[in-house]
């Protein structure tokens, strides 16, 4: 079923909205669940929690990209399910990793009306900046810094090696932290 109709089903609160976000897109959120918290159990209970953020979402908003906006209630829903399992201490996911990797290049500061301005002006920057990005680039950029793969896993779907991969990831960085400085961000 194409995404418009979907959609429409979530429109008219039908059941089988969800039943169908299954079939399409259980396999995709359920991989970005399992890369964020290394669990079974949670993951299917993220993804569970995503079908539910999205039928409580649409209406009234009407996503242009229907994976994407599943994808980012499944990893937004992930983050916040390991934060509270604390996920340092038990060792589990690639986020810790990927927060360590980007801190070089985004300050955490907390947010008030100035950093939100600022946190709409940073998106417009990385935007452009991935935009600017080789497709290979950006894809192994995403694959790591949004969809949380590990870096073994970047280099199997990309069929590069892992030292490539972690070469791309470096270089792309430090492109992304002298953009971000010639853009009077504090880095």
């Amino acid at each position: 079923m194409d995404d418009k109709k979907i959609i429409e089903l979530y429109e008219l609160r039908s059941n089988k909205a969800i039943e169908e976000t299954g079939k399409k897109y259980g396999k995709y959120c359920y991989t970005i669940a399992y890369n964020i918290l290394f669990n079974a159990s949670d993951s299917e209970e993220t993804v569970n929690d995503t079908y539910l953020g999205a039928w409580n979402c649409i209406p009234p908003q009407y996503p242009v990209v229907l994976s994407s906006f599943l994808g980012k209630i499944t990893r937004r829903l992930s983050i916040d399910k390991l934060r509270k399992r604390n996920s340092v201490k038990r060792g589990g996911g690639e986020l810790p990793a990927v927060i360590s990797e980007l801190s070089e290049c985004l300050s955490d500061e907390k947010h008030n009306t100035e950093n939100v301005v600022e946190g709409n002006l940073l998106t417009e920057v990385i935007n452009k900046f991935l935009s600017s990005l080789k497709k290979e680039e950006r894809k192994v950029f995403l694959l790591r810094y949004f969809y949380t793969e590990s870096i073994k896993n970047i280099s199997k779907q990309m069929n590069f090696s892992e030292s490539k991969v972690k070469s791309m990831l470096f270089r792309t960085r430090n492109n992304l932290k002298n953009l971000l400085t010639e853009e009077g961000f504090t880095v």
